[in-house]
C-alpha cells in the first residue's frame, strides 16, 4: 500500500506455495537495506499483461521486472515490461485510478492468468444479498504480521508470495473495504502488497475483483482495494486486455 496508508503484504495468513502462481511481485534493482527486493505485488491478467497499482511507480518510470517465484531469489526468472499507470492517477479519495499495467513484449509461459471481473459484478452481488457472507482472498508478497517490541512494531519481509482471507467491511463506487481483524477470523495485507490481488472466494478461484491499495498502519483492522469492475476500471484495463 502506499497512496493514504501503508502498501500492504499478507498478514495472518500462509505461504501461498503454488495455489496463485499468477501472482508476481515487482522487483527492485537493488536490494533494500532490510535485504529485500520485492516492493510491490499484482497479477497476470493475460499472457502479456500484468495489472498492478499506479502508486507503485517513479514518476517518470517506464519500464518493470516482475518475478512469478513463490519465493524470490536473486538469480529468480524475471519478466522485463513497460510500466503504464493509469494517467488519471490522484490522491482523490473517492476514486484515485490507481491502477497500473506492465505490458511484457513476449507472453508469460506457463501460468494461467486470472479472470478479471464483469462489469458491476460486485453491486450485483450486493443488491443480491451475497456479498455481505463472501470470503475474499488477498496475496501479495509484502510484510508478515508485525511484531511488538520494546522500540514498536517490527515489519518483516521475506519476498515470499502468502495469502490470507478475510470478510467484507463496506463496498463503495471505487472501493471495496475487507476485515482483516485476526480477533474475528480474518487476515489481509500489509506494506509492500500494494497492487497485489483480491481473489472472490477462496483458493482455487481465479476471479481477480480488486487490487490492495492501502489500510490502517498496524496491518490489522482493514485493507482498503481498488475495484476492477467499475467503469473507470474497464476503461483503463480495456486498452491493454479482452474484458468479460
Amino acid at each position: 500500500m502506499a497512496v493514504a496508508g501503508p502498501a500492504s503484504a499478507v498478514t495472518y495468513g500462509s505461504p501461498d506455495g503454488n495455489a496463485h502462481p499468477e501472482v508476481g511481485a515487482l522487483i527492485a534493482d537493488q536490494a533494500y537495506s532490510d535485504g529485500t527486493w520485492a516492493y510491490c505485488s499484482g497479477t497476470l491478467v493475460s499472457p502479456t499483461v500484468f495489472v498492478t497499482a499506479a502508486h507503485c511507480g517513479d514518476p517518470g518510470q517506464t519500464t518493470a521486472r516482475v518475478s512469478f517465484a513463490s519465493k524470490y531469489q536473486p538469480g529468480a526468472t524475471t519478466y522485463n515490461g513497460r510500466y503504464i499507470p493509469n494517467p488519471e492517477y490522484s490522491g482523490s479519495q473517492s476514486d484515485p485510478h490507481d491502477i497500473a499495467v506492465v505490458v511484457f513484449d513476449k507472453a508469460v509461459p506457463k501460468i494461467t492468468p486470472a479472470r478479471l471481473p464483469t462489469a458491476g459484478l460486485l453491486d450485483g452481488m450486493k443488491m443480491a444479498g451475497t456479498l455481505q457472507t463472501s470470503t475474499f482472498t488477498s496475496v501479495g508478497y509484502g510484510s508478515l504480521a508485525p511484531v511488538n517490541g520494546p522500540g514498536g512494531k517490527t515489519y518483516v519481509y521475506t519476498d515470499t508470495r502468502n495469502q490470507a482471507s478475510g470478510s467484507l467491511n463496506s463496498l463503495t463506487n471505487a472501493w471495496l473495504r475487507l476485515s482483516q481483524n485476526p480477533a474475528t477470523g480474518n487476515g489481509g495485507t500489509c506494506y509492500g502488497d500494494s497492487g497485489g490481488p483480491n481473489f472472490l472466494g477462496d483458493t482455487g478461484w481465479n476471479l481477480l475483483v480488486a487490487t490492495t491499495i492501502t489500510g490502517d498502519t498496524a496491518c490489522r483492522s482493514t485493507n482498503v482495494d481498488y475495484r476492477l469492475d467499475t467503469p473507470d476500471a474497464r476503461a483503463f484495463l480495456g486498452q491493454y486486455v479482452t474484458l468479460p
